[in-house]
C-alpha cells in the first residue's frame, strides 16, 4: 500500500525542490538530491514536482483541478447518474 504523506510535507518539499531547481542539471537532479534530506523517495517527489509544474501552467499536462473533475465524473456515469 502506497504511504500517504502530509499535505505540508508534501508542500514544502516541492517548493523547496522547486526553488532550488537552477542549481541542478534537472528537476530530476535536484530530486535524487533532496529527496533523502526530506525522508522521501526520490521517485515520490519527482512525481510531485512534475504535477506542480502542470498545475502552474510550466508544463503541460492535465492539472490536478481536471484530474479531479474527471474523476467526478466517471464516478457518476459508473452510477448510472449522468449519461
Amino acid at each position: 500500500m502506497p504511504k500517504r504523506y502530509p499535505i505540508e510535507q508534501r508542500e514544502r518539499a516541492v517548493k523547496m525542490v522547486l526553488d532550488r531547481v537552477d542549481g541542478y542539471r534537472s528537476a530530476y537532479a535536484a530530486c535524487r538530491a533532496l529527496a533523502p534530506k526530506l525522508g522521501v523517495h526520490a521517485e515520490t517527489l519527482r512525481v510531485w514536482v512534475k504535477q506542480a509544474q502542470i498545475d502552474i501552467g510550466k508544463a503541460r499536462g492535465v492539472t490536478s483541478v481536471r484530474e479531479m473533475a474527471l474523476d467526478c465524473r466517471a464516478c457518476l456515469i459508473r452510477r448510472g447518474r449522468l449519461a
